[in-house]
């Protein structure tokens, strides 16, 4: 099981509960959260199935290097965080 963990920021815009999935990579665990909680998916991927330009992912301390297929691995007990990313000048 992973874990998909919410920053604050995303509970203004959408119900984003933290919840345990099961999956082996961040698309897997994304495809079982966005299943149970489906409204969330247009805050975190793009029409592409991508993660959004401004959203940050991490698999426990490590960001999410594959943006677009999802294939980064998460481990048993793994920890997918879910940030706004910070943009700007």
């Amino acid at each position: 099981m992973a874990e998909v963990i919410f920053a604050k920021a995303f509970r203004r815009h959408v119900d984003c509960p933290d919840a345990s999935v099961v999956g082996s990579t961040v698309g897997e665990v994304f495809a079982v959260y966005f299943e149970r909680h489906p409204s969330v998916r247009a805050y975190v991927l793009d029409e592409a199935g991508a993660i959004r330009k401004h959203v940050a992912v991490f698999v426990d301390d490590d960001l999410v290097t594959d943006r677009v297929s999802l294939s980064d691995p998460v481990g048993p007990g793994g920890r997918v965080h879910v940030f706004q990313a910070l943009s700007g000048g």
